[in-house]
């Protein structure tokens, strides 16, 4: 049958039931237009959630763990050899907090392809003078650039720059809530007392909020040279190596690798992160089921809509067939109206889904601990708008396949005697 008449008959059953048609097409695009802005939501806020962690924690991370020796010298001795030796309370003597060779295990890491940028840390803890009050902190020594490019840190500083910290001799950056504990402003001297009882001034530079207001009550940065000679410390002095990789995906293999190669511990991101990945998989996974479920219970509609249409235009498809339409060709129709109605109401919501989006990407969201995010996070990935689409046309294609078979098997010598 010629396929213009098909489109033909197809708009005229659709115009003659047009609030029917109109109803159908609506379903589609509401459910289209909540799922985009459900799953843009969804994982716009996933990724601002993995970015407050990713962005700040290495691919991998090397640094020397303090544990007790497991070789006693009794079990070295060959009168106890024979023996169960049981050694209670043992202590941890002669261990380095710093890596060993961190100068060798640099010049390694750099010429390793894997490897996307190296960032050398020192951790000191130290004690913030506030009058005659101590407040236990950690201080951590970073190479400014490297902390900058390969971990955003200059994201997270709301007050001073963050090029001072390696421009100004003996200068920090503090925490927001650690500042405001000590009652401390951008330009202001503050002491701290090393774990040996060193007292040091440093002029404050800036501050950071990280997101996490319990963290930063307790954290503090400065360049490397600065907290090394708060240690008393050497240049090659190095307690934590951060590895960022082009593909961090091959982080746990690599980082057992180099445990094995520089004799120190690692620790790959993806063991750091479990617990906070699996929250992101079960959001996502929430998101595109609710998603999902809209675009079903919209071709359920179409359905009905399409089975009522049947009914309802029984003399009509009589007719058809009895003037030569054939059941293949009535089933053309009424898909090519189920078709037509996932195509229009699928172009609408996918419209109507980024408006709102949109909308939602202008509305401002403040909150003290999140000073870098000002509105609502919102993702714009093309392959939600695709798997949307591709779900509108799937679903009326389905909605629409049951009734139109159900179309061409009318018969229609017992339509017109019935009548």
């Amino acid at each position: 049958m010629n396929k213009r008449l098909i489109f033909s008959v197809a708009s005229s059953l659709m115009f003659a039931r047009l609030k029917q048609t109109l109803v159908a097409a609506v379903g589609v695009t509401f459910s289209i237009m909540m799922f985009i802005t459900l799953l843009g939501f969804m994982t716009g806020l996933n990724d601002m959630l993995d970015n407050l962690i990713l962005n700040r924690t290495p691919h991998i991370r090397l640094y020397n763990e303090i544990v007790p020796n497991p070789n006693q010298p009794i079990d070295l001795s060959k009168n106890f050899t024979s023996s169960h030796n049981f050694i209670h309370s043992v202590k941890s003597t002669g261990s380095r907090k710093e890596l060993y060779n961190s100068g060798a295990i640099l010049q390694t890491l750099k010429k390793d392809p894997r490897v996307k940028g190296i960032s050398p840390k020192v951790n000191a803890p130290v004690f913030f003078n506030a009058g005659d009050l101590e407040i236990t902190a950690v201080m951590n020594g970073v190479d400014v650039d490297a902390e900058i490019n390969y971990f955003f840190f200059g994201d997270y500083i709301t007050e001073g720059r963050y090029q001072d910290l390696k421009n100004i001799a003996n200068s920090v950056i503090l925490g927001k809530a650690l500042a405001d504990k000590l009652l401390i402003n951008t330009g202001d001297m503050v002491y701290v007392t090393t774990a040996q009882g060193e007292r040091f001034g440093l002029k404050v530079v800036g501050m950071f909020q990280s997101g996490f207001n319990e963290l930063d009550k307790a954290t503090s940065y400065a360049s490397l040279s600065t907290t090394q000679k708060i240690l008393n410390k050497p240049s090659n002095y190095i307690t934590d190596m951060q590895v960022k990789l082009h593909d961090y995906m091959q982080a746990p293999a690599i980082a057992k690798e180099y445990a094995v190669l520089f004799d120190c511990e690692s620790e790959d991101i993806q063991t750091a992160n479990a617990q906070f990945e699996t929250g992101t998989k079960v959001r996502t996974i929430i998101s595109y089921a609710v998603g999902i479920t809209l675009l079903v219970v919209a071709g359920f509609g179409i359905y009905n809509i399409l089975n009522m249409m049947i009914f309802e235009k029984m003399e009509s498809i009589a007719i058809l067939k009895a003037t030569g339409f054939s059941g293949k060709d009535v089933r053309n129709i009424f898909m090519v109206i189920a078709m037509s109605i996932g195509f229009l109401g699928g172009m609408a919501g996918l419209l109507m889904g980024f408006l709102l989006s949109a909308g939602i990407d202008m509305i401002p969201f403040n909150t003290a601990a999140l000073p870098t995010i000002t509105t609502y996070p919102i993702n714009y990935n093309p392959k939600y708008y695709l798997i949307a689409g591709i779900f509108s046309l799937l679903t009326t294609y389905l909605a629409g396949f049951f009734p139109s078979r159900k179309a061409s098997k009318v018969d229609p010598v017992v339509i017109i005697r019935g009548k």
